[in-house]
């Protein structure tokens, strides 16, 4: 077995999360929020920065931890156990870009219920239904200023 550890952001702007559209050699096809491996000597929020900044070309701001999830997949030699730590994050702007040697064609901001029914894994939909309302919470309560 091996293990492996993550760390990736729920970003939003004006109401709307960032999505990126992966296309691996027709392979694997899906829309997924943006996370990555952290490297050695790296706090897990700033892996979660620097992967949304690599991936999407934004530099977004960590408002607050939202949790992990945890989920394995094959390799040809082993089994990966990866666990993925998440924040939910805030941009300044719809821009992004997606980076393209990771096999990311599309980038965007979709409304909530859009994003929900595009991502493709179970477990990145309940991290942004935590997120998200997180971030309800404090758009009403007049803390999410952007």
């Amino acid at each position: 077995m091996i293990e492996a550890v993550s760390c990736g952001g729920v970003v939003i702007f004006r109401g709307k999360i960032l999505l990126l559209y992966k296309n691996y050699r027709n392979r694997y096809e899906g829309w997924v929020l943006p996370k990555g491996t952290v490297e050695k000597g790296e706090e897990y929020p700033q892996t979660a920065l620097r992967e949304v900044a690599e991936e999407t070309g934004v530099k977004a701001k960590i408002v607050k931890y939202i949790g992990k999830s945890d989920y394995s997949f094959n390799v040809p030699e082993d089994v990966v156990e990866k666990e993925v730590h998440w924040y939910l994050m805030k941009s300044g702007s719809y821009y992004s870009r997606p980076q393209r040697e990771e096999f990311f064609c599309d980038s965007g901001y979709y409304k909530y219920h859009e994003a929900y029914h595009l991502l493709k894994f179970v477990n990145e939909k309940q991290i942004l239904e935590e997120a998200y309302e997180d971030y309800q919470r404090l758009y009403r309560a007049r803390l999410w200023n952007g």
